[in-house]
């Protein structure tokens, strides 16, 4: 019988992955505490219409990219490609923007189908935030800020952010029909997808990789020669807002988003920690979404950072710098204790004692082999846990459990680093062993 696999671009994450995504995700939920952020969950699942509506048919997102199908109800539905439009959905359906501005943030799986590479799957993974009524310059300062913050905590080094205005809709319309005017006299020299780009979203051209195409659009016209008064003076002001929180950017007047709905500040922040530039975060103000979506007139903006990329990154970081912060949040999780024990009497101990650890809080690996002590404690090295607690028949008969430091983390237990403790009177034993599993966690907290 043929071994099933998994879909192409469909990837699975294995535990050593998982608990480097958790620490990721963990580390990312007490920024959001923080600044105020709370936590929405939106479905999978959604009506096609709403990603039509939101994106915008003439997106690449919309037109090639999602996966959608009837249901047995002959509705159109998709798999959610971004986060933000669910988002605005959920929050105007629950009228959470009458009870004022919301700073919510997402995490999930997306679904876009596009060539797999790396760091780029057809099932990927995102941690966004969107701030709904929120229209100052300064708050397009303070989310860039969030995402700034986070990534730098999470010992991403190296970080760039470039950032542009995309100002209002009727400045874009203004440029487009400039832009579409001058790329009309150089469509030849177009490759084919910005020839296509120019009938349906020319301003996506802008982002062009063709190398070809990029040098002629030295010399197209640029957005911030169709912007309002208002619109540069509000891009001004964000561009101080970041001066004044010491975050150094580059405008880049090239830089659009992909989406239809992003208007006024657009960002992405990127790291050259792949030896290549990569974008691990990208964003920007949609102050008119929410109304395309059926609501009042409101102000918007947020960001999203994809997990597969970012922990490329992370990997990258904690390589060439293996006592940085990126390499504690990769590492894999190691027990507290691990327990070695051979016999009979012994396993049934065993058994009782690993649960009364757990019970106080303790990572407790018990080894079920009963193979030979030096194979027992060979697993025990590998585990990556500073100690042992050694149970074989002889302990079991005189009622005590032998201590073994496997790493000199812990406070000496003795002149050969072992010692027996009664198995009836665990407290004092408990209490050397939680000393020395948060002297761990402290040291790998503040790595």
């Amino acid at each position: 019988m043929t071994q099933l696999q998994s879909l192409r671009g469909m990837v699975d994450l294995l535990p050593e992955q998982t608990c480097r995504w958790q620490a990721v995700e963990s580390l990312a939920r007490q920024h959001f505490q923080r600044w105020g952020c709370r936590e929405i969950r939106t479905p999978l699942l959604e009506v096609t219409e709403l990603f039509a509506r939101g994106i915008g048919e003439a997106t690449d997102v919309v037109g090639k990219e999602m996966y959608s199908f009837q249901d047995r109800g002959d509705r159109s539905c998709t798999l959610r490609p971004e986060g933000t439009a669910s988002v605005v959905r959920a929050a105007l359906q629950h009228g959470l923007l009458a009870q004022g501005a919301q700073r919510l943030w997402y995490g999930g799986p997306m679904f876009r189908y596009e060539r797999p590479q790396a760091g780029r799957q057809r099932q990927f993974h995102q941690i966004g935030v969107e701030w709904l009524g929120v229209t100052s310059a300064a708050s397009d300062a303070e989310v860039i800020a969030l995402a700034w913050d986070l990534l730098a905590d999470l010992g991403v080094d190296r970080l760039a952010l470039e950032i542009n205005t995309l100002g209002t809709p009727d400045d874009r319309q203004l440029y487009r029909s400039r832009l579409v005017s001058w790329l009309e006299q150089h469509e030849n020299v177009l490759d084919a997808d910005s020839q296509q780009r120019l009938r349906t979203n020319p301003l996506r051209i802008l982002d062009s990789k063709n190398a070809q195409t990029r040098e002629l659009l030295q010399d197209a016209p640029m957005l911030e020669q169709s912007l309002a008064a208002d619109s540069r003076s509000r891009h001004q002001a964000v561009l101080q807002a970041l001066d004044d929180l010491s975050i150094p950017y580059v405008v880049n007047p090239r830089l659009v988003r992909g989406l239809d709905y992003y208007g006024h500040t657009a960002f992405e922040i990127t790291s050259d920690q792949l030896g290549a530039q990569a974008t691990v975060c990208g964003g920007g103000r949609y102050n008119g979404l929410i109304q395309q979506l059926g609501g009042a007139p409101t102000p918007a903006i947020g960001w999203a950072l994809g997990m597969e990329r970012l922990l490329l990154v992370l990997e990258a970081a904690a390589t060439a710098n293996p006592s940085g912060r990126a390499a504690s949040l990769v590492q894999a999780d190691v027990p507290d204790v691990y327990v070695v024990n051979r016999g009979e009497q012994a396993h049934r101990q065993a058994l009782i004692l690993s649960r009364q650890l757990r019970s106080a809080g303790l990572a407790v690996q018990r080894d079920e082999s009963d193979s030979a002590f030096g194979k027992q404690f060979k697993r025990a090295d590998r585990s990556g846990a500073p100690v042992a607690l050694v149970i074989g028949e002889e302990e079991a008969d005189r009622g005590v459990v032998r201590l073994k430091a496997l790493k000199s983390t812990l406070s000496e237990p003795g002149d050969d680093q072992q010692e027996d403790w009664s198995i009836n009177d665990l407290g004092p034993l408990i209490a050397v062993l939680q000393n020395g599993a948060n002297s761990e966690r402290s040291e790998t907290t503040q790595g």
